[in-house]
């Protein structure tokens, strides 16, 4: 009798222990077929994310772009073959990008440096300087040197702004420091100089400009 107990506790024992490693076999399969699931659909997000930048069809900044392709690096989904590809092409085609903007970049800025330090060899050439200023601190350092070729700051400055013949209709008059400093805050010229009038000493005391 004892006999018997001890062989159906034996059997109830190994039954147990097998139901137990089939139990934790089936869990281990599903854990790894969802992350199965897991890596399959962050893979093929990956890769559309990047045929869509090399498409150029997302609303992305370069800055985003990049910011993408380093989260995707960062996924450990690297040993697939076509995303490989796909990182390379992304990584050239981005730098292409980075370097026009900073080629572009400097092209701007030499060309704003060119427009600084042009020399202004005539008054309209100042007042072209002075209403193409990058910035408000060059204006200013063009509106002193531009002064010092008149007799004072208060200089009549006389606009045309129609002619028939003889006939000349004028717009309210100013002053040479106005009308700079006018010129200043609306980067914009749209007249051409007429008349000059000087002193003895070669310094302008009357200017008079026509609308173009």
């Amino acid at each position: 009798m004892k006999f018997q107990i001890k062989k159906t506790l034996m059997i109830a024992m190994i039954a147990l222990i097998t139901l137990s490693g089939v139990t934790s076999c089936n869990s281990e399969k599903k854990l790894a077929k969802q992350a199965a699931i897991e890596y399959a659909a962050k893979l093929e997000q990956a890769k559309k994310d990047l045929n869509a930048i090399l498409n150029d069809s997302t609303d992305w900044t370069l800055d985003e772009q990049k910011a993408r392709v380093e989260e995707i690096k960062k996924m450990d989904l690297k040993d697939n073959a076509e995303l490989k590809d796909l990182l390379e092409r992304v990584d050239a085609k981005l730098a292409r990008e980075t370097a026009e903007l900073e080629r572009q970049a400097e092209e701007e800025r030499l060309k704003q440096l060119e427009q600084q330090h042009k020399p202004a060899t005539t008054l309209e050439d100042r007042l072209i300087s002075i209403a193409g200023a990058p910035d408000v601190e060059t204006a200013n350092s063009l509106i002193e040197q531009t002064l010092q070729q008149f007799e004072t700051p208060d200089v009549p400055v006389l606009i045309i702004i129609s002619r028939m013949g003889d006939i000349y209709d004028y717009d309210r008059p100013t002053t040479i420091e106005k009308y700079l400093n006018y010129l200043k805050d609306q980067k914009v010229l749209n007249v051409r100089v007429e008349n000059i009038k000087y002193n003895d000493q070669k310094k302008i005391t009357e200017l008079e400009l026509i609308k173009k």
